[in-house]
């Protein structure tokens, strides 16, 4: 027995309850959103081909580009890539472990609260470059401070959002596991913290971003080593190209480390399409 109208043969993937395709040019890459940073690419190159824009102050992109495979070429640039991407990591799971234990106790106590969010809350608000002259003070001038200022910057946004996300949990998801018998630790488990993992996933976004700006705060100040150091030195002898090579690096580790952050989030949120 057919449900479909009279004289309308059904599709064998309507039949079936397929998803329908999506049109072809969904598909496609939009090179629409190419046509801004193109134009932009050719002002500046423009710029500073008429002398409009001097090399003193800004280089042409082609001048970048080769200052860009110079640098590679002579391993100075991979050097001061390896070293910023050691300097994030440890700030990362420093920050990173510190904002979980103290999301999740101030988020499922609420002495726990009381006790944790509002120190957090006004420390959250001090200034990087206030905080170097502290820093320096206790660890030196090492590798300390810069992956403290690194953990600093992770720690608050990851922690605000694991605590907003465990405080805003559905009630009733909490009360219907308790209904079907779950202890307290498997509602914990099984309930509060899956159900605060999206939030946990957008601050995890948001630390990323600003751990790369942290860093470029540690690293402008007595480095000696990594990509702060690299354009510190390149401004000293008024290389604008290496400066720029610099700032595309630290944009492009930004870019792809929160690339990398949504792609977790597709995966670990695939049930919230059904």
């Amino acid at each position: 027995m057919s449900l479909s109208a009279p004289g309308v043969v059904a599709r064998p993937e309507e039949a079936a309850g397929a998803r329908p395709r999506e049109p072809r040019r969904r598909r496609l890459p939009d090179l629409r959103r190419w046509i801004s940073p193109v134009a932009l690419l050719v002002l500046w190159q423009v710029a500073s081909s008429t002398g409009l824009l001097p090399p003193d102050k800004l280089s042409s992109p082609w001048t970048v580009l080769q200052a860009g495979v110079e640098t590679a070429q002579s391993g100075e640039l991979g050097e001061a890539f390896a070293v910023s991407i050691v300097r994030v990591a440890l700030g990362f799971l420093l920050g990173g472990g510190i904002a979980l234990v103290l999301g999740v106790v101030a988020g499922l106590s609420r002495w726990g609260g009381v006790l944790i969010d509002p120190p957090v809350q006004m420390l959250r608000t001090l200034p990087f470059f206030g905080l170097i002259p502290l820093f320096i003070l206790w660890f030196g001038i090492g590798e300390e401070p810069k992956i403290v200022l690194v953990a600093l910057g992770v720690l608050f946004p990851l922690y605000l959002n694991i605590y907003s996300g465990i405080r805003n949990v559905d009630e009733d998801l909490v009360e219907a596991a308790a209904a079907l018998g779950f202890t307290r630790w498997e509602r914990l488990v099984h309930v509060v913290l899956p159900a605060a993992v999206p939030q946990t996933l957008v601050g995890l976004r948001q630390s990323l971003g600003v751990a790369w700006l942290a860093l470029i705060v540690g690293e402008t100040v007595n480095a000696d080593a990594g990509l702060g150091y690299l354009i510190n030195n390149a401004r000293d002898f008024l290389r604008t190209d290496v400066i720029v090579v610099g700032l595309v690096v630290y944009a492009a580790l930004g870019l792809a480390t929160d690339a990398l952050v949504r792609l977790l989030e597709r995966r670990a949120l695939r049930w919230r399409g059904n």
